[in-house]
């Protein structure tokens, strides 16, 4: 693996003070990489392309742009000079870090950036930055609904909606950005300093990418790597892997969500509702009621670091409530498609990894029917037998990792093999009683039979529409 910890500040100096000419290679060309390409040829770089598909396999647009400006592109395989003949290297953020090619440029001491670390240099605005196992995109959609609903002008991107680099090609200028940042992201995230960083969680996940557990929550840390004196650091003081990294942190403020930790600002649930000390002692604080659809986990929780972060950057209390009471909670998160013969049905297919489902049985209050499986990602699914033991009263599993799962949890809770999402949502109708919840939370990738957690949800969603106007029949 490349050392991606070496100092590439001389580059990217360099690329700002005068990018014209700079040879720079951009591998992958998903979102963030056709983004990272077009910025950097309006700069005036000399840009290439490298990606392990063939140029007919591209986006069509572009495919058709890399043609029309003449930007070099190397198809279905990596040649190894493309890489080492560059001032810089920007990877995207599916690369594997692994590959033989980057490892070998790094040895040649060619720098290497994403396309997060990238755009931040150009980018002269505040920043809040959120990531997390799980919960990224509902606390970053908030912190930037709150500030909309303060009149302030805000961009909501990173690895949700549209890339850094790519609203930099625009031409509306924000007065403050709110990032979601993912694991990935933060491994090639080079001198990027958020004003305010925010680390919801840290569960196992993306074990097929990082070398142990360890690894992973380490990489989440990064996020507060390049922060100073001024910058602030919101954890999950709740969170004991979060916890345990506390020594990772250097010069900059530290704030805790989730109970009280000495005498730092904090943000708790307390009598039902959200508390906001600024001082974490009790005289000053602030009280915010949430509206039903947010008053249980993991909502509440995501709640939680959302107020304090707006709150810390000058948020006023009356466009946080505004925007609380305003919020739809995002496709796919925990959120209840219907009630039908007194059974609620909850889609929560973006729960893909261990954490998110540990999550969503947590905010449970009704016996669970709970359907879950897909492409396994390395976590053990042990951790979810306290659990499933205690809220689970029947398990539907599918796809790749159903076995496993079955093995895992056969001691927790009564379960069936399935073949389809068709097959699952029919039986769990089948087997619900009035009162209980039939939840879609997978715990794992949807790839072995979705394009992506979005259409896993969707049929989810299609397949209790049927059930619901059969009975209503």
């Amino acid at each position: 693996m490349p050392d991606l910890k070496a100092d590439n500040r001389h580059i990217l100096a360099e690329m700002q003070a005068r990018p014209e000419g700079k040879r720079v290679l951009v591998v992958g060309c998903g979102r963030s990489g056709r983004a990272a390409a077009r910025f950097l040829h309006g700069l005036g770089a000399k840009v290439s392309v490298t990606d392990s598909v063939s140029l007919a396999d591209l986006d069509q647009d572009f495919g058709r742009w890399l043609i029309k400006e003449k930007i070099f592109f190397e198809g279905g395989g990596h040649n190894l000079t493309t890489f080492i003949n560059q001032d810089l290297i920007v990877v995207s953020p599916g690369v594997p870090l692994t590959m033989a090619e980057l490892v070998e440029a790094g040895e040649h001491g060619v720098a290497m950036v994403g396309e997060l670390g990238l755009a931040a240099c150009w980018f002269n605005r505040p920043v809040i930055a959120v990531t997390g196992t799980n919960g990224k995109t509902t606390v970053t959609s908030l912190i930037g609904d709150f500030f909309k609903a303060a009149g302030r002008s805000v961009f909501i991107g990173g690895n949700i909606g549209i890339p850094l680099s790519e609203y930099l090609l625009g031409k509306e200028k924000a007065e403050l950005a709110v990032l979601e940042v993912s694991s990935f992201q933060l491994d090639t995230a080079g001198l990027f300093q958020p004003r305010l960083a925010v680390l919801l969680n840290i569960s196992p996940d993306h074990l097929d990418r990082y070398s142990s557990y360890g690894a992973y929550g380490d990489a989440k840390m990064a996020i507060f790597a390049n922060q100073q004196a001024g910058d602030m650091a919101l954890l999950n003081g709740d969170d004991p892997e979060v916890m345990a990294r506390l020594s990772m942190l250097n010069k900059q403020s530290i704030g805790f969500f989730g109970g009280r930790h000495g005498s730092a600002p904090c943000c708790y649930w307390q009598d039902g509702a959200v508390v906001f000390d600024y001082e974490g002692n009790g005289r000053q604080v602030e009280r915010y009621v949430l509206p039903d659809h947010l008053a249980s986990s993991p909502n509440r929780e995501n709640c939680q670091a959302a107020i304090m972060a707006a709150r810390s950057l000058g948020c006023p209390m009356a466009a946080i409530e505004q925007g609380l009471c305003d919020f739809v909670l995002p496709a796919h998160r925990l959120r209840k498609v219907a009630d039908i013969g007194q059974v609620a049905y909850y889609d929560d297919s973006k729960a893909t990894n261990i954490g998110a489902l540990q999550a969503a049985l947590g905010g449970m209050t009704k016996p669970v029917i709970l359907l879950a499986g897909g492409r396994d990602k390395g976590g053990d699914y042990r951790a979810l037998v306290p659990l499933v033991r205690g809220k689970v009263k029947q398990l539907l599993l599918f796809g790749e990792a159903r076995e496993v799962m079955a093995s895992a949890l056969k001691s927790a809770a009564p379960f069936e093999m399935v073949a389809d999402m068709v097959e699952a949502v029919a039986r769990a109708a089948v087997l619900a009683e009035p009162g209980d919840a039939v939840l879609l939370s997978p715990a794992c990738a949807s790839f072995d039979m979705f394009s992506g957690y979005g259409q896993r949800g969707d049929e989810f969603c299609r397949q209790v529409a049927r059930i619901q106007e059969k009975f209503g029949k």
